[in-house]
């Protein structure tokens, strides 16, 4: 026996055959703070907000997603535009007074705070989320923080529900928040990283790492920048790149946290 289309669709999908796995599509606000016009990374692969929405579309979840080109000083109307949002990675220093926009993105992530509208930030997001709040961020000591570094978790929190308490992560950053803000949780740390990963209340979520990575993009930006560290951080960091990385359960977990899901993930590598 065969059917048509038709037949197909109205027995499956109008029916409601497949409906307990449709599942609402959530409104995500990516703010990007980076744009690459390098020939060596930017011209070969996508930008960081496409990074981030790779890394989620590959999970059950569905969202919807608006990209603000906040480097050139596009920013959302108010917390409210979107049900949460994500602030990307970058290689510009949070510390740097002299980006035109960087001090209308720390109002809006106060503005964030003060409605409780989810935020995640990641990299540059996470360092400045933690200064727009009133913690401290410095260059390290030590230099470049860079390769697949475990972040041990130490929180119990819903949104890690079920998925392991380290997580092998990508690192690439020479600041670091060193003083958080106050009513702020240290969540995360790492060998290279004391305060690799905060949260506050239920809102906000930050992590140092790169969950969006994955290795051949990290190999390119490794070369790339090869010329501005030491020949022992960059073979330390090239050999690290051997480690499978969990770039997948932290995605699951920024799923669950955005949108109050207790669900975790299980590990994979995610290159």
């Amino acid at each position: 026996m065969t059917i048509s289309l038709g037949q197909f669709l109205y027995g499956n999908i109008f029916t409601g055959h497949y409906r307990g796995k449709m599942m609402p599509r959530y409104s995500l606000g990516i703010l990007q703070v980076n744009h690459d016009r390098s020939y060596e990374v930017g011209d070969r692969f996508p930008d960081d907000s496409h990074r981030f929405r790779d890394l989620l579309d590959r999970l059950e979840m569905r969202f919807d997603y608006r990209v603000y080109m906040t480097i050139g000083g596009e920013l959302p109307e108010s917390p409210q535009a979107h049900d949460g949002f994500l602030i990307t990675g970058s290689p510009l220093s949070v510390l740097d007074d002299s980006l035109s926009w960087r001090d209308d993105l720390f109002a809006f992530i106060r503005a964030c705070d003060a409605a409780k509208t989810p935020l995640i930030g990641a990299c540059f997001g996470h360092q400045a989320v933690a200064l727009a709040l009133g913690g401290r961020v410095a260059k390290r000591t030590g230099g470049y923080n860079v390769g697949v570094e475990t972040t041990r978790f130490h929180a119990d929190k819903p949104f890690m529900k079920g998925a392991k308490p380290a997580l092998s992560l990508y690192m690439f950053h020479e600041d670091e928040v060193v003083a958080l803000p106050e009513d702020v949780e240290v969540i995360g740390t790492s060998d290279g990283c004391a305060i690799a990963s905060f949260t506050k209340d239920e809102h906000i979520l930050a992590v140092q790492a790169h969950p969006e990575f994955h290795d051949t993009f990290m190999r390119a930006v490794l070369n790339f920048s090869r010329s501005a560290m030491s020949s022992d951080c960059y073979a330390a960091a090239l050999a690290s790149l051997a480690q499978p990385t969990d770039g997948s359960v932290f995605a699951e977990w920024m799923a669950s946290f955005l949108t109050g899901q207790n669900e975790g993930g299980q590990s994979d590598d995610n290159r």
